[in-house]
């Protein structure tokens, strides 16, 4: 089976401000409410998903993850309409991307080799 990896990495500077990775953290916050338990299910750590999203908080007009003080009740961590905004219209653009790009894939996948069996 032949496939296409297509990743688009939206720039601010000399930083990435949203690409494959941190749209799967967004996710992955959205679904735990933490960033700690996010990073867990991604195998990263926690500092590194941090850095992650300072680095996205940094690079958009409004911060796209907030997150709450501990306490009594816990502390959390969610997106923000900005992390869900930017979130959606990342995903709608790859998938948009991918689309553009089947046919030539077809085409050019016409011309690949059969790949070897698993374990070879």
């Amino acid at each position: 089976m032949h496939r296409l990896d297509l990743k688009i990495r939206l720039h601010c500077g000399a930083e990435i401000a949203i690409g494959p990775g941190k749209a799967d953290l967004l996710d992955a916050i959205r679904q735990t409410g933490s960033i700690s338990a996010a990073a867990r299910s991604l195998g990263m750590s926690y500092r590194r998903a941090w850095l992650l999203v300072e680095t996205m908080n940094r690079c958009f007009k409004e911060p796209l993850v907030s997150t709450l003080a501990g306490g009594r009740h816990g502390g959390g961590t969610r997106l923000t309409a900005m992390g869900e905004q930017v979130l959606r219209r990342y995903r709608e653009l790859c998938a948009r991307a991918l689309a553009a790009v089947q046919d030539g894939l077809d085409e050019l996948g016409g011309l690949l080799a059969e790949p070897p069996p698993p374990g070879q």
